[in-house]
């Protein structure tokens, strides 16, 4: 732990798993900010937005294709403890409060504006949760389960069919009853359906029919020994509740996208476009480099049959994390607008402003420092050239042969016998050029 004292204020780090945790405290408040680097992404917004410039970035080509390493450097000595970074994170890899309270809490600190919503439509399904790319979306199917209205009775007959052409595979079913089978796949930017097929397991199924009335397309047919009219009676009805964890959702719209009924609304933190610079796409191997695709928070590229490599635009949510971890610089990002909570009326609202503005622009207006004082540097002294004083011309002999000498030591033989601490063979290469010169 490190500490930094000023006056009243004092400043603390410490490290905690994959989190570091800055406090400052004064007479007055705690501020807590906490940086999870393991969540971050790269993407640079903090970097652009730091007034006191106490956030660089980190070897975000390197972490994007494997080192494990912070793709931020926060300089805790410098931080001000503003809550810039923390508020237009998009990934929340920043959080910071102030007095144990969350700053998205509070008035003052202006922050990011998105939401995903469920509305009245939303059954609720299983599609949403199995296709987040974040595991963000939680469901609670709050029905009774076959097990409990109509326990099984092996030895019963009949005949079961599902209308694949009405299913949605919402996998409402298969939470009723343990004789429908969803078959699950890997959900792509390109292929956001998380499931393949639902089949019918008939020796799990005795042809009860709570099913029949239960499926919201009316896509389940079934002929047994029940009566319809009661089967409507006691068959469950679909209901239970959605949730969105907000500290894991990225807003990259798959949910949006996936649910065959509207229910989901989401609004993205920021709008913009991104694009592809072909020229500098032969050098691009998505195969082997993969580094946009580890940025990414929207998991929204892929890899066409048609092409080398592609981006969804519409998962796309400009943080651009790509733009920077692309080594062959083959990525454009460009943020047009910013949706965020109004700016509240105090003394440093034009920075936060300004702030706001540098998300668009890649313009930072930071403090003014042109009035700082500083030392005026001390001219360098140009030191005249070494002479050689005058020799007196009863000494001109020994001075012609120190000449000689001097001239002597440069050769780099001589040179390389006396570093190898052989004088004898120093001073008869010597003598050899002596001789020759005198010759």
């Amino acid at each position: 732990m490190s500490e930094e004292q000023n006056l009243d204020i004092t400043v603390d780090s410490e490290v905690n798993g994959s989190h570091f945790l800055f406090t400052q405290k004064t007479g007055k408040s705690k501020r807590v900010l906490d940086y999870d680097y393991k969540r971050c992404n790269g993407c640079g917004i903090c970097v652009e937005v730091c007034p006191k410039k106490a956030i660089e970035p980190g070897p975000i080509i390197e972490i994007a294709t494997g080192l494990d390493a912070p793709p931020v450097i926060v300089d805790h000595t410098r931080c001000s403890f503003c809550g810039m970074c923390a508020s237009f994170c998009p990934v929340k890899a920043f959080n910071m409060s102030v007095n144990d309270r969350n700053i998205f809490e509070l008035a003052e600190f202006p922050h990011l504006d998105s939401s995903v919503v469920f509305n009245d439509k939303c059954l609720p399904c299983l599609i949403c949760k199995k296709a987040c790319p974040e595991e963000a979306i939680s469901v609670e199917l709050a029905f009774p389960k076959k097990d409990t209205v109509a326990p099984f009775q092996p030895g019963k007959t009949g005949e079961i069919e599902v209308d694949m052409d009405k299913c949605t595979l919402c996998g409402a079913c298969a939470d009723l009853c343990p004789a429908f089978v969803l078959v699950e796949k890997k959900s792509k930017a390109d292929d956001l359906m998380p499931f393949d097929n639902l089949l019918v397991d008939r020796a799990k199924c005795d042809y009860c029919g709570i099913c029949v009335p239960f499926c919201p397309e009316e896509a389940i047919k079934v002929k047994g020994d029940f009566d319809p009219h009661d089967i409507k009676k006691f068959a469950p009805k679909l209901t239970g509740n959605i949730k969105v964890d907000n500290d894991k959702c990225t807003r990259c719209g798959w949910c949006e996208a996936v649910c065959p009924y509207d229910a989901a609304v989401v609004t993205k933190p920021f709008e913009g476009d991104i694009e592809l610079i072909d020229a500098k796409l032969k050098g691009c191997d998505p195969v082997g480099c993969h580094g946009c695709f580890n940025v990414c928070p929207s998991k929204a590229w892929i890899i066409p049959s048609d092409k080398k490599i592609d981006v969804v635009k519409d998962f796309c949510t400009y943080c651009g994390a790509c733009e920077r971890a692309c080594h062959v610089k083959a990525i454009g990002v460009k943020r047009t607008d910013v949706k965020h909570t109004p700016v509240a009326e105090a003394p440093w609202a034009q920075d936060w402003e300004k702030a706001i503005a540098s998300l668009t622009t890649d313009d930072r207006k930071r403090p003014d420092v042109s009035r700082t004082l500083q030392a005026d540097k001390a001219e360098r002294k140009i030191e005249p050239p070494l002479v050689r004083p005058d020799v007196n011309h009863k000494l001109k002999l020994v001075d012609e042969r120190i000449s000689q000498v001097s001239s002597l030591l440069g050769d780099k033989l001589v040179r390389r016998a006396w570093e190898k601490k052989e004088p004898a063979v120093a001073m008869q290469e010597i003598k050899k050029r002596l001789l020759k010169s005198s010759s």
